[in-house]
């Protein structure tokens, strides 16, 4: 599996992105600043869960979210970007990397988001 995260510039600050380049249809999931902290919760509370079931989180907004935590084919964290229909599988294995990842893009994005929103006020 490979996941890349990375930090784009958005008209309202910054987006973090997840895509997975190791998959035919390269699906790309966009998380603001909100979606971006409840993925990082939601890896946690999925871990501390299991072997037992979680009820899905859902993350409102302009990048809505559905995070869903499956046990059957595989453990995973499973991620539907509401308007695109985009999906993201991530298995249990790689839930630490992405939440230390999480906690370095986050308050990068952070960053970006109040610089543009500073911007514009000053405009």
């Amino acid at each position: 599996m490979r996941l890349r995260i990375s930090v784009e510039p958005h008209p309202r600050g910054a987006l973090i992105v997840l895509e997975r380049h190791d998959l035919p249809e390269r699906p790309r999931v966009l998380l603001d600043g909100y979606g971006g902290e409840l993925l990082s919760g939601f890896i946690m509370a999925a871990r501390l869960a299991l072997p037992h079931p979680l009820p899905d989180e859902h993350c409102a907004g302009s990048f809505a979210l559905k995070l869903s935590l499956t046990h059957d084919p595989k453990v995973s964290i499973v991620l539907r970007q509401d308007e695109s229909g985009e999906v993201i599988d991530i298995p249990a294995p790689f839930w630490d990397k992405l939440y230390a990842e999480l906690c370095l893009v986050i308050p990068h994005a952070r960053a970006l988001t109040r610089s543009a929103v500073s911007h514009a006020l000053v405009h």
